[in-house]
């Protein structure tokens, strides 16, 4: 309880610093009717109202995961930030292959679906972006296609 409650008084304070910056937005001459600053007032009293939501009903305190958990929560981060690191010079493909199959066993601990699942991740969303949404991205390395 005590967990929610400082953390719903940390996002009043960062809604209260949102809603702040939000007022310092200029608004132009060709602006619509509402203006730019309606967007980010609703978001600020959006973060507001559930912080003090928190502060004010919090969830009865629950167990924390154990070590192996932590240690398996801790591995599919790892593999998300070499997926950051890698997709650039490896292009898209690979890496995404590894990591959605990284993932997906950690998940189902069947390493042939893992795979299977890894690399229809890779091409299909490889296909999706580059043709369906036209994104400029490198399916393979660079030293690779020349």
């Amino acid at each position: 309880m005590k967990g929610d409650r400082i953390f719903g008084l940390v996002m009043m304070v960062v809604a209260l610093g949102y809603l702040l910056s939000a007022s310092t937005v200029e608004t132009s001459f060709l602006s619509d009717p509402v203006g730019p600053r309606v967007f980010p007032y609703i978001i600020g009293a959006l973060v507001m109202i559930c912080a003090l939501v928190m502060v004010l009903r919090p969830d009865p305190d629950v167990d924390w995961p154990g070590p192996a958990m932590v240690m398996t929560l801790g591995a599919a981060l790892l593999a998300l930030v070499l997926y950051a690191l890698t997709i650039k010079p490896l292009g898209f493909i690979l890496p995404t292959m590894l990591a959605s199959g990284f993932l997906s066993w950690q998940i189902s601990r069947r390493p042939a679906q893992a795979a299977i699942a890894g690399a229809g991740l890779g091409i299909g969303l490889y296909i999706l972006f580059k043709t369906v949404l036209g994104l400029g991205l490198h399916g393979l390395p660079r030293f690779l296609m020349g």
